[in-house]
């Protein structure tokens, strides 16, 4: 476990602190500590998972002190080990592995390369702590992680303009699911008086029942699927995932093809316990994910980039998977959510090589090749297919309507305390001479 959860972390402070020395490392040091990590933390959730399904165990706390105990009870590190979050930190490390052996040629000789793994190095600790997390404060912190990571990646190519406007957005949409997630996490301390999640993902203690009423599961468990819809890009959230492929290829595919994406399904099944208590975030849950589903059906076969098309295309299946979560078909839901995010992982980063031969079949045929339409366009009317047509073409005016609901209203509150600072550092300056001077009097006399 210590193995699995220190090698990313470790690779972490070692390109960080090189980094911060501006001595970065040759990419052929930073290539090996790369794979040598993965490989190891692979290995050991590998065996740690083997281990934990021939022992028969249930689920149990590994506990390592607390942090910031300057106060009661201090921000516990634990983390809750069961076969569930021992198969998906594998997954994650695997994954990781297996896009960091194809980034070390990708990006070779790029600007950015050492940059570029210390994001992913930060990546793949925030998916494994997300992964075993055992209190609110691993999670969040794992949570955040990912998060900081996707953004900046985004915005890898900065020395053009699009690519960071659209990782500011991708964060300021992450800002809303994190605020969820603490909203949670407050709620949870407020009524539990712990960070424990055995509250939430399933515990053995005969009280969790009277801690967790009806009102405070609802509550928590509406929370969580709002933090999951920010962070798995589901309605009506959906408009920053096409902006997030301003990153490097590798970057997309184990974001947005298969790890991070999925991190928010990933969520919902640890607190399954927890939404089975609540119909209402079942009920919640269920319909944002079909809608999800649904939505990105259609918006996807009118992309014109490979990149968003498999975004969109990934986007379905999450979705997809949100609904057999709601419906309480756990395992069916995560073998699903393993065989997608493979899948999508080499699409993504087979997609150049696709393209190279599509055009070179194209060259020696000498016309684009047409393309045919599908059983699902020959179901919507001649007078509804334009309309549709339009609505996937500016993928459901999601960004207009954020723009209009939360953007501008966010933006008049900041001009506003802008203006109210400059007014009050104006007051302040212009009454400070005065005070000097009847200080200076008051001195004389």
């Amino acid at each position: 476990m210590l193995v699995g959860i220190g090698s990313p972390a470790l690779l972490l402070a070692v390109l960080g602190v090189f980094s911060m020395i501006n001595r970065p490392l040759r990419e052929q040091w930073t290539g090996r500590l790369a794979a040598g990590s993965m490989t190891m933390a692979s290995l050991a959730f590998v065996a740690a998972l083997v281990l934990y399904l021939t022992s028969s165990t249930d689920m149990f706390v590994l506990s390592y002190g607390s942090w910031l105990t300057s106060h009661e009870g201090g921000i516990a590190v634990e983390f809750l080990v069961d076969s569930l979050s021992l198969a998906f930190a594998a997954l994650s490390a695997a994954i990781a592995g297996v896009v960091a052996a194809f980034s070390n040629r990708y990006l070779h000789r790029e600007p950015g390369y050492n940059r570029y793994f210390v994001l992913f190095a930060m990546f793949v600790t925030g998916m494994i702590l997300v992964s075993l997390a055992g209190t609110v404060g691993v999670l969040f912190t794992g949570w955040e992680m990912v998060g900081l990571s996707s953004a900046l990646l985004v915005a890898f190519f900065h020395e053009r303009s699009a690519p960071v406007t659209n990782a500011i957005r991708v964060f300021s949409i992450y800002r809303i699911s994190d605020a969820a997630m603490l909203a949670a996490a407050v709620h949870l301390h407020h009524v539990a008086g712990s960070g424990s999640l055995a509250l939430l993902f399933g515990s053995a203690d005969p009280h969790v029942g009277t801690v967790l009423t009806g009102t405070d599961a609802t509550l928590i468990a509406t929370l969580l699927v709002v933090a999951v819809a920010g962070k798995s890009a589901l309605l009506p959230f959906s408009g920053w995932l096409p902006r997030a492929m301003e990153g490097p290829t590798p970057s997309s595919a184990v974001y947005y093809g298969s790890l991070s994406i999925h991190a928010g399904c990933f969520l919902l099944l640890r607190a399954a316990p927890l939404l089975e208590q609540s119909m209402v975030a079942r009920l919640l849950a269920g319909m944002i994910g079909l809608a999800t589903a649904l939505f990105s059906t259609v918006v996807t076969r009118v992309q014109s980039d490979v990149k968003s098309s498999l975004a969109y295309a990934s986007l379905t299946q999450v979705g997809i998977i949100v609904v057999e979560i709601a419906l309480g078909l756990h395992t069916l839901a995560f073998v699903h959510l393993t065989g997608h995010a493979c899948f999508r992982l080499l699409q993504f980063l087979s997609a150049p090589n696709v393209l190279h031969d599509l055009h070179g079949l194209e060259a020696a045929v000498g016309e684009r090749l047409a393309s045919s339409s599908g059983y699902f366009e020959s179901l919507i009317p001649d007078a509804a297919r334009r309309r549709v047509y339009l609505f996937a073409l500016e993928r459901g005016f999601l960004d207009a309507i954020l723009d209009r609901l939360a953007v501008e209203p966010f933006h008049r509150v900041a001009r506003w305390c802008t203006r109210l600072d400059h007014f009050l550092c104006d007051f302040v300056v212009r009454a400070a001479p005065s005070i000097l001077v009847d200080a200076g009097e008051s001195g004389d006399d």
